[in-house]
């Protein structure tokens, strides 16, 4: 077998920053420079070292990068039932503005909320040696537990209610309500009945309390709630009990604002099932659009804050929800996601 000498052979390994080093004819000092933006490199010798790391397809060593600076470059994230899309959705919008800001993003999600869970969470990001958490705590336990930590941890709390401790980044969940039964209550409906979220939830808190203000600053007494649990089988249930009260010619239902979008689905089931009809016998609502991107990015934009030191107490960041029509008649509806 005859070999060639000459170049290396990059495809046989991960290329190295000295193989891009090579490529682009300069040090291996400048290629770490350019990986850092620092500002001391050429314009031109900067594009340079950027086509030979994209021609040999180089990626750093975070572990090493890591070791050297003593950071990671890794943010944690605490969430708790990514099945729903609220979490979902707000996981999603931190990950792509972690993304943009150059960070990595580590998740510990749990199905249940809990202090312990909570916690476990925390100590299993902090062996990563992550720089800092982002907590997703829309119920009253995680938020409690959250503040069991020590006041110099970088810590971010999303959906929690404000605190000495931390930043806080939230939807205002009390004004999303005030515009759906708002919206319901110009329709013409006598009055407004609220399918609510768990009551350990903040969100649910919140929305109640809209629902219930916009009610009682029109003279009108609120109904009795109905709870569900975020689901479609709880919006059915619920729905279920309404179609009945909807029969009674002393009892008729105007219209309902639904907690969240899934248990709106299940409501509009069961009155189809019953023949209600929507929006002509009864109007229906579920939860206004949150701005889920936004909250991503103020959440990072606070926690990088907190990690280059700023102790930001007190502080809350607000995202406004926005009401959107779906039905186009006079009576029509509104919807959203929760």
């Amino acid at each position: 077998m005859s070999s060639k000498r000459g170049s290396p052979k990059l495809g046989l390994a991960a290329p190295r920053m000295a193989d891009v080093a090579v490529l682009a004819g300069v040090s291996h000092q400048t290629v770490s420079r350019v990986l850092n933006d620092h500002p001391a490199v050429r314009d031109e010798t900067r594009e340079r070292v950027q086509a030979a790391i994209i021609s040999l397809g180089y990626r750093r060593n975070s572990a090493a990068r890591a070791l050297v600076t003593k950071r990671s470059a890794t943010i944690g994230v605490i969430s708790f039932d990514t099945t729903l899309f609220g979490p979902a959705s707000t996981l999603y919008g931190i990950e792509q503005a972690a993304h943009l800001a150059g960070y990595y993003v580590s998740v510990a999600s749990n199905k249940t909320i809990s202090r312990a869970t909570v916690l476990d969470g925390l100590h299993r990001l902090a062996a990563q040696s992550v720089e800092g958490f982002i907590v997703i705590a829309p119920q009253r336990e995680a938020f409690a537990a959250v503040a069991e930590l020590p006041r110099d941890v970088p810590v971010v709390v999303v959906e929690g209610r404000t605190a000495s401790w931390a930043p806080v980044v939230s939807v205002d969940q009390v004004q999303g309500a005030r515009l759906a039964t708002e919206h319901l209550l110009a329709q013409g409906a006598e009055t407004v009945w609220h399918i609510g979220g768990p009551p350990d939830w903040l969100e649910a808190e919140g929305r109640e309390a809209g629902w219930r203000a916009v009610l009682t600053e029109a003279g009108i007494e609120p109904p009795m709630v109905l709870r569900g649990d975020w689901t479609a089988g709880s919006g059915y249930a619920a729905g279920q009990l309404l179609a009945r009260q909807h029969s009674d010619p002393q009892g008729a239902i105007g219209a309902v604002f639904v907690g969240n979008d899934q248990m709106a689905l299940g409501t509009l089931r069961a009155f189809h099932e019953a023949g209600v009809r929507v929006p002509s016998d009864v109007l229906v609502a579920g939860f206004v659009r949150q701005d889920f991107a936004a909250v991503g990015r103020l959440s990072i934009e606070l926690l990088l804050r907190r990690i280059a030191g700023d102790t930001l107490p007190d502080l809350r960041s607000v995202v406004e929800p926005e009401l959107i029509i779906r039905q186009s008649s006079a009576r029509g509806g509104v919807s959203g996601q929760r």
